[in-house]
C-alpha cells in the first residue's frame, strides 16, 4: 500500500507541524507552499493521499481538486480548513474528497482519513490493473471470438449463440475453447467479468 502523502498549505507552521506528525507514523510526506508548485511537479509523483488547505492565494484547495480531476488525477484527498462552511464541504465531497477536517486538525482524525485514502487508492489501482488486463485479453481475441464472448457475458448458451450467429454448436464450442485458452479460464462468470471490465476500460 502507498504511504505517500502530499500536503499543500500556504501556512508554513501548519506544513511543518503536520509533516512532523505524519512522518512519526511512518508516512512519506512532501509539502508544498502553493498549489502552483504542486501542479508543476504532480505528473512526476508516485500516487498518494493529498491534504489540501481550502483557502490559499490564487488557487484554492477546491480549485486544485478540480484542476487535478481535469488532468485525470484522482488521488484521495483530505480537505482541511480553518474557515470551512457547509457549501465548501459539499463542494469538496463532490470533487472526490474522502474527508473534510477543521483546523486545528485532530491528529487521530487526520491519520484515520489518510489510512482510508490509501486503502481507496490501493483499491482503485487494483481495479485499474484488472481493467487493463481485461482490455488486453479482449484485444487478442478474433472478431468472432469477441462476438461469442459478448454473448457468453449476456448469459446465452452455446446453442443460443449458435442460433444467433448462424453457426453450428460445435463451431461455437471451438470458439469458446479458444477464448478459454487465451483467458486461462473456462468459467462463464470469469469470462463475463473480463468482458464487462474490458468495456469500462476502453
Amino acid at each position: 500500500m502507498s504511504n505517500h502523502v502530499y500536503l499543500v498549505d500556504d501556512d508554513e507552521a501548519v506544513r511543518k507541524a503536520l509533516t512532523l506528525l505524519l512522518e512519526t507514523v511512518g508516512l512519506t510526506v512532501r509539502s508544498f507552499a502553493s498549489p502552483e508548485i504542486f501542479l508543476n511537479q504532480a505528473d512526476k509523483m508516485t500516487p498518494g493521499c493529498l491534504i489540501l488547505d481550502i483557502r490559499m492565494p490564487a488557487i484554492s484547495g477546491l480549485k486544485l481538486q478540480e484542476k487535478l480531476s481535469e488532468q485525470g488525477v484522482f488521488w484521495p484527498t483530505v480537505v482541511i480548513s480553518g474557515h470551512g462552511d457547509i457549501e465548501a464541504c459539499r463542494r469538496a465531497f463532490r470533487n472526490g474528497a474522502i474527508d473534510f477536517l477543521s483546523k486545528p486538525v485532530d491528529e487521530q482524525d487526520l491519520i484515520d482519513a489518510i489510512q482510508k485514502g490509501h486503502a481507496a487508492l490501493e483499491a482503485h489501482q487494483r481495479d485499474s490493473a484488472e481493467r487493463a488486463e481485461a482490455v488486453a485479453l479482449v484485444s487478442i481475441l478474433s472478431a468472432r471470438e469477441r462476438e461469442v464472448l459478448g454473448m457468453i457475458a449476456k448469459g446465452l448458451t452455446t446453442k443460443q449463440i449458435a442460433d444467433v450467429l448462424g453457426l453450428s454448436p460445435r463451431t461455437v464450442e471451438s470458439h469458446r475453447a479458444a477464448i478459454a485458452t487465451k483467458a486461462g479460464t473456462s468459467s462463464a462468470a470469469e469470462l463475463t467479468r473480463y468482458w464487462l471490465e474490458a468495456q469500462t476500460g476502453q
